[in-house]
């Protein structure tokens, strides 16, 4: 079981940054893929970026050139750097780690509000 802890997160207009950052504790063997999902209103959860312990990227096309996710091993967190905000970022941001993909660990969500 690994827990994941979420920080970060909240209202931004567009054009703006956050950044995300989450801690996992617990089994660190489920933590070999973590990464961050969203969920907007009336959405289903979708993949934004997720990274391996070995540093391997992948990014949802939506966000490609404009977020970054970074891990840092020693303390096993992950963390995602959102620039150029756009009012359809607007989401809750889940944290995610598992052994392989698709990931069966979660955080408790963030929420993600870009407006004017």
């Amino acid at each position: 079981q690994v827990q994941l802890v979420e920080s970060g997160g909240g209202l931004v207009q567009p054009g703006g940054s956050l950044r995300l950052s989450c801690a996992a504790s617990g089994n660190i063997f489920s933590t070999y893929i973590m990464g961050w999902y969203r969920q907007a209103p009336g959405k289903t959860r979708e993949l934004v970026a997720s990274i391996t312990r070995g540093g391997s990227t992948n990014y949802a096309d939506s966000v490609k050139g404009r977020f970054t996710i970074s891990r840092e091993k020693a303390k096993n967190t992950v963390n995602l750097q959102m620039n150029s905000l756009k009012p359809e970022d607007t989401a809750v941001y889940y944290c995610s780690a598992g052994a392989s993909s698709p990931p069966n660990n979660w955080g408790q969500g963030t929420q993600v509000t870009v407006s004017a």
